[in-house]
C-alpha cells in the first residue's frame, strides 16, 4: 500500500525543541510506499520560533504563522484544509511523543483504515505522568467519553492522533485551545466512526520544563465533552462534502 502522510505540527513558544522535533519528524521511518508532507503552524511565538522556522530547509514543510495567539485548537484548524495527504497526524513541537511511533499508526491503516488511529499512553496499564492529578484527570475523562459515546479508548487525551484526512476535513469543528483534542474525538465517535489505538511512547514534561496543559483544561475538557454527546448531527459533520 502506499500513501501520503500529512504532518500537523503547532509551535508556540518552542524554540527549545522545535529544530529536533522536525528533525525527528523527516527522519521517521515510514512504511514502504508511504511518504510525508508537514505543516507548521505557529500560533504567534515570541521566543525564536519564528526565526527558526523561517530557517528550515525542508522541501516538503509548509509554516503558517497566526497573526496572534489563537491557541491549539484555532492552529490545528488552521492547517486541516492545507492537508493534502491520505491521513493527517497531530505531532506536538515538543518532545513528550516520539515520531519513530508513526510505523505503528500506518500497520494498522494498511490492515484495516479505519477512521482514525489514537497513540494510547496507557494501554497495557502503564502509568506515565509527572502530575498524579493529570493521570487520574486523563483517566476519568476517557471514562466518561466511552460511556457517553459507546467507545473503548484508553486515553481520550493523547495528543498523537491520527484521522483520515477526508473525514477530518468534514468534520464540524470549532475548538480554539486544547479543547480541541475533545471535540475531535467526540464528533468522530459521533459520526459514527470507530477509533483504534496503539501503544505510543511518552515521555512528559514538566511545567517548568514547558508543559502547558494546566487543571482547568480538565475542567473545560468535561464541558466540551457534555456538550458534543447533545448536538444534532447537522453541528458534528458535513454531509455536503465528499467521503
Amino acid at each position: 500500500m502506499s500513501g501520503l502522510l500529512s504532518v500537523i505540527t503547532c509551535t508556540y513558544n518552542e524554540a527549545a525543541t522545535i529544530e529536533t522535533i522536525l528533525a525527528c519528524v523527516h527522519a521517521a521511518p515510514l512504511l514502504p510506499g508511504w511518504e510525508r508532507e508537514v505543516i507548521v503552524v505557529d500560533n504567534a511565538s515570541t521566543d525564536g520560533t519564528q526565526d527558526i522556522l523561517r530557517g528550515l530547509d525542508y522541501a516538503d514543510t509548509r509554516v503558517i504563522f497566526q497573526p496572534r495567539n489563537l491557541g491549539k485548537g484555532t492552529s490545528i484548524r488552521t492547517a486541516i484544509p492545507h492537508c493534502t495527504g491520505d491521513y493527517a497526524i497531530i505531532q506536538d513541537a515538543d518532545l513528550e511523543y516520539d515520531p519513530a511511533d508513526y510505523p505503528l499508526f500506518l500497520e494498522v491503516v494498511e490492515a484495516q483504515r479505519p477512521a482514525a488511529i489514537y497513540g494510547s499512553r496507557t494501554m497495557g496499564g502503564r502509568a506515565i505522568y509527572k502530575y498524579a492529578t493529570n493521570y487520574w484527570g486523563v483517566r476519568f475523562l476517557t471514562a466518561l467519553t466511552n460511556l457517553l459515546y459507546g467507545a473503548r479508548l484508553t486515553d481520550v487525551a493523547t495528543a498523537a492522533k491520527m484521522v483520515r484526512v477526508d473525514v477530518l476535513q468534514r468534520l464540524r469543528l470549532n475548538g480554539a485551545g486544547f479543547d480541541l483534542d475533545f471535540e475531535l474525538t467526540d464528533k468522530i465517535l459521533r459520526a459514527g466512526y470507530t477509533i483504534e489505538e496503539v501503544p505510543v511512547s511518552y515521555q512528559p514534561r514538566t511545567l517548568e520544563e514547558g508543559k502547558k496543559i494546566r487543571p482547568w483544561d480538565g475542567l473545560w475538557a468535561l464541558r466540551i465533552i457534555l456538550r458534543d454527546r447533545l448536538l444534532p448531527r447537522s453541528a458534528v459533520i458535513d454531509n455536503n462534502k465528499n467521503s
